[in-house]
């Protein structure tokens, strides 16, 4: 009797150059055996009579999934969608930017005001902060909960750019920027991993899927953090895998870990495409994070860092 599976869900790594080699994930959930399985992991490149692009419209139609994650901007920076009349991005009058610029003065008031009442007991929270404890989870405070950083402070202080930022880069900020910074040596930027040409390309392919195939956004340091937050995996492992040096075998560490305790079988062919190509491994991490999502395993997002069709998913493993 031919397995039919009860539910779906894809992940697509696009984030990079426009030469990166592109991997559709599927995930299929049967309901006879209960539990969940990687399915597909096919490397989208030309072949025969099909470009590339072709290649991921043929997949997405012959797999008839109806959910697909990616790591790609799903909405565009505000000054994009505005039609007020623009006094400049230090004088916006735009509601969204007024808020967010609302809050970013409320943070470093407060901060200025901690300074002020207590310079030396300040410093010393602050040097504490820095203080390196293995026995303390770098999750353990969001960013913006305590003694403000000085790189996060900086960041505040540069502002928000209304014509490079979406309200989604603020709010990640605020809850991820220094566990980001420490962890990868980089912070959140929807566009600071995106070519233009494949910007284009992306709108371009929009128009030839299916209408009714939604489309997530979703970012592989977010949800590595999430799996550590989870204790699925441990920071060790994260900064193995970005070790070029035993990264292939911190991917199969971190695809074994998903696969108990998430009830994931994976194949062994795909496992070794997943220790082997990076690609593999981030578009599987995204499926990864949409299979939560069909749980509804998914943090809310304020209406601070909403715009209108924002599907931002920030998964919640534990």
């Amino acid at each position: 009797m031919m397995r039919k599976s009860t539910d779906s869900i894809a992940g697509m790594s696009l984030g990079g150059g426009k030469k990166e080699n592109f991997f559709f994930c599927l995930l299929e959930y049967f309901e006879n055996e209960k539990r969940w399985f990687l399915t597909s992991l096919n490397q989208l490149k030309e072949e025969g009579h099909l470009t590339q692009d072709e290649a991921i419209t043929t997949w997405v139609d012959n797999t008839s999934i109806k959910r697909l994650i990616v790591d790609f901007p799903q909405t565009k920076p505000t000054c994009e969608t505005c039609n007020l009349v623009c006094p400049g991005a230090e004088n916006c009058h735009h509601p969204v930017v007024k808020d967010i610029n609302d809050v970013i003065h409320n943070l470093l008031n407060e901060d200025l005001k901690r300074i002020k009442d207590n310079p030396k007991k300040y410093e010393q929270e602050r040097e504490e902060g820095l203080k390196y404890d293995h026995m303390r989870s770098i999750l353990d405070h969001e960013t913006y909960e305590h003694i403000l950083s000085r790189s996060f402070k900086r960041k505040l202080k540069k502002g928000f750019v209304p014509y490079w930022n979406r309200p989604i880069d603020f709010w990640l900020w605020l809850n991820y920027y220094d566990q980001m910074l420490d962890t990868f040596g980089t912070t959140y930027d929807s566009f600071g991993n995106v070519s233009v040409m494949l910007l284009y390309k992306f709108h371009y392919l929009l128009r030839h899927l299916p209408g009714d195939l939604q489309i997530y956004e979703s970012n592989l340091y977010i949800i590595l953090l999430e799996l550590y937050r989870s204790q699925v995996i441990t920071r060790k492992t994260i900064m193995e895998v970005q070790d070029i040096n035993v990264s292939t075998l911190a991917r199969v560490k971190i695809a074994r870990a998903i696969e108990k305790h998430f009830n994931i079988f994976i194949y062994n062919k795909d496992l070794e495409l997943i220790s082997k190509n990076k690609k593999a491994f981030e578009s599987f991490i995204l499926a990864v994070s949409g299979k939560a999502m069909v749980k509804g395993q998914i943090k809310k997002v304020p209406e601070l860092g909403v715009q209108e069709k924002s599907h931002f998913i920030v998964p919640k493993f534990s």
